[in-house]
């Protein structure tokens, strides 16, 4: 399943919003399976008559040798129960396959990143050309002010040194 997706995503690239959503959508479906795990483990918890037949803790299912036990077993199984090929191991295949399709969108991610930055270079490149010359041509006129501000500023120095000498009393 993961290679398919891997083949998919090769040739069909998805953008990181796609794939978040995507990713958003198997994170549900992870949590599910995992709360799915818990019920069927509390189910069979809460019924005694698995627990014989239950003896390991890794799921592996060991049947007594008495016939009216099995016959029991099976029947929860068949039942969708949490007996041999129940809910239990129903879920962890749910469980198992929407956390290996979540590892193969989280995988997907960073590439996406870097194609989306491939692609959009140069655009990017365009508009930082526009930005620079744009600041450029600020920094131009921002001289050009200066300089004016510099003359108006002397202007003013020289009119109050004129006003201040005519008002000045004469010592003649």
């Amino acid at each position: 399943m993961e290679e398919n997706e891997a083949n998919a995503s090769a040739t069909n690239p998805k953008t990181t919003q796609e794939l978040a959503v995507e990713g958003q959508k198997h994170l549900e479906e992870t949590i599910q399976s995992a709360f799915q795990i818990l019920s069927s483990m509390n189910d069979e918890l809460c019924n005694p008559l698995l627990w014989s037949i239950n003896s390991s803790a890794n799921g592996v299912v060991h049947s007594d040798s008495s016939s009216s036990e099995n016959t029991n077993a099976q029947n929860h199984g068949d039942s969708g129960g949490p007996g041999a090929g129940g809910a239990l191991e129903e879920a962890r295949f749910r469980y198992k396959n929407s956390v290996t399709a979540l590892r193969a969108v989280l995988a997907a991610i960073p590439n996406s990143q870097k194609e989306s930055s491939e692609t959009g270079s140069s655009g990017d490149e365009t508009e930082i050309q526009k930005l620079e010359e744009q600041a450029s041509n600020l920094r131009k006129e921002l001289v050009k002010k200066n300089a004016y501000v510099k003359v108006l500023i002397d202007q003013i120095r020289d009119l109050v040194t004129d006003i201040s000498t005519w008002q000045s009393p004469c010592s003649v």
